[in-house]
């Protein structure tokens, strides 16, 4: 194990941002610190749906992150402990217009691998027809990140600095509330924090948050096949969105769905090993999001839930989340000599963070 006074690489940040880019260079023999103000994860690499998602994320550049990091989540999680709980996709259509966007995108690189189901294959779900993806990867994030974690310490030989808050990064040397530290490369990845460390590269980005509200239903008592998306995800996904097909969709949708668009909100559905269905989400931009639940937001989004599968079961549990957002999936900047700041700005932290992270240590140390 490596001394915490002399690794190769400090990451500023626990979240799955973090834990990638640790992961990426400990791949290429280096000795790393992670440091980390919280004792445990509890931002938005833990709230959300663990969905891996591959299918529908911005065509191009965005799109191959996911998939290599898709293929990264399934090297990782038998050694790493982590179960796959769900593995695919579909994308339902409850529309003759979503439709449309499904077969488009079906004809697409991005369809490679995918198939059309019909309404009678999917029996239980009022729709249409929906595309089936195999790409798709779901983990139950409370659990993986923490394992993630686990394994990074106990297999790797990572230390982790918890309880620790970073109050300066400059030129290879972090200061903390327990002392300082060097390296030849520091990555900060602070999420959604932008006043504690380089303010000035989240204003000139324009950075701001999303707000998101989601919840935990009850055991069905059925199975999902798959993680489910519908209509409203493709006026949300890139990868559908910016597709031609899909503006013809985006106008129903704004006349029949007015509400749910205008508070963000776009259905997906995942099961977890016990059964309770994880369903969202809704999505509110500011720079400090108020943390208050809205009961109409939750309302819109099981109306859209009982559309798919009829009456909802009981909620269990709710809960927000905040993640930094901006026009672009991510900002790379060079704040300082020897330090990167990386954040993820489209809500796509677990879907493309292992790839993006390759990426990022291999400029730094040369791979």
């Amino acid at each position: 194990m490596s001394s915490p006074s002399a690794p190769d690489l400090i990451v500023v940040g626990a979240g799955i941002v973090g834990l990638a880019h640790a992961l990426a260079a400990v791949r290429l023999g280096k000795h790393v610190l992670v440091i980390d103000r919280d004792q445990q994860a509890n931002g938005a690499s833990i709230r959300n749906f663990g969905f891996v998602t591959v299918t529908g994320q911005e065509r191009g550049p965005v799109w191959n992150l996911a998939r290599r990091s898709a293929e990264v989540w399934r090297e990782i999680a038998e050694p790493a402990g982590i179960a796959i709980e769900q593995r695919g996709l579909l994308t339902v259509a409850q529309r003759p217009a979503a439709e449309a966007v499904l077969q488009a995108f079906l004809a697409t690189e991005m369809g490679e691998g995918c198939e059309w189901l019909t309404a009678d294959q999917m029996p239980g779900i009022q729709c249409i027809g929906a595309l089936h993806s195999p790409h798709d990867v779901r983990v139950e994030s409370r659990t993986a990140v923490p394992k993630l974690a686990a394994w990074l310490e106990q297999v790797h030989g990572v230390p982790f600095l918890r309880g620790t808050a970073v109050q300066g990064v400059e030129g290879g040397r972090v200061t903390c509330t327990r002392g300082t530290y060097r390296a030849e490369v520091v990555i900060v990845c602070p999420g959604d924090d932008m006043a504690s460390l380089f303010p000035d590269s989240f204003r000139q980005r324009r950075v701001t948050r999303c707000a998101l509200q989601m919840m935990r239903l009850a055991d069905p008592g059925w199975r999902l096949p798959h993680p489910i998306m519908s209509d409203l995800s493709l006026i949300r996904y890139l990868g559908y969105a910016r597709l031609p097909e899909a503006r013809a969709l985006e106008a129903q949708l704004r006349v029949e769905q007015a509400a749910k668009v205008e508070h963000g909100i776009h259905l997906i559905v995942v099961q977890s090993a016990d059964g309770s269905l994880v369903v969202g989400d809704s999505h509110h931009y500011a720079d400090i999001p108020p943390p208050f639940a809205q009961a109409e937001v939750e309302r819109l989004i099981l109306d859209e839930f009982a559309a798919l599968f009829g009456p909802p079961p009981p909620v269990i549990e709710r809960w927000t989340g905040t993640y930094a957002s901006a026009d672009r999936h991510s900002m790379v900047e060079t704040p300082a000599n020897g330090v990167r700041l990386v954040v993820v700005t489209s809500g796509t932290g677990a879907s493309t963070a292992f790839a993006l992270a390759e990426q990022v240590v291999g400029d730094l140390f040369g791979k």
